[in-house]
């Protein structure tokens, strides 16, 4: 009797996502939470990135010459004002992916009293003062 060889399918997307903790180690959580910090640092290192770009432009209207003065200061604008954007982006896509690693994750891995919400909670205060800041940079530059 000849043995059949199954082959062994690899598993789909939903089951590695499904079983992606099996390690009833708290490490796992704590590595999502340093993930999402680093989407914070990223979108905060943007957000100054955009406002220096978009205030440089200010800076060589001042001191520039009159004909590339507009040209340089829109282009610096727009530039800088799609950093700081990005950044808000950034920051509040981050808390999406962050609750969809969290659902993954099982209760013996997570401390008891352990706080999950407040990573989450940082970066949606980044994000709302992205956009805030967009619309002060905006309303500075009509």
């Amino acid at each position: 009797m000849k043995k059949r060889h199954l082959a062994s399918r690899p598993p789909s997307k939903q089951q590695a996502y499904d079983s992606m903790s099996d390690l009833n180690d708290p490490r796992v959580l704590f590595a999502a939470e340093r993930t999402l910090l680093a989407w914070n640092r990223t979108s905060i290192s943007l957000m100054a990135f955009g406002f220096v770009v978009e205030r440089f432009g200010l800076f060589l209207e001042i001191t520039g010459r009159d004909e590339i003065k507009v040209f340089q200061r829109h282009i610096s604008f727009f530039v800088g004002i799609s950093f700081v954007l990005l950044a808000a982006f950034t920051a509040i896509y981050s808390i999406w992916q962050h609750k969809r690693i969290l659902k993954t994750i099982r209760p013996v891995e997570i401390p008891p009293g352990y706080n999950l919400k407040a990573g989450m909670f940082i970066n949606a205060i980044i994000g709302v003062l992205g956009i805030a800041l967009s619309i002060y940079l905006i309303r500075g530059f009509l």
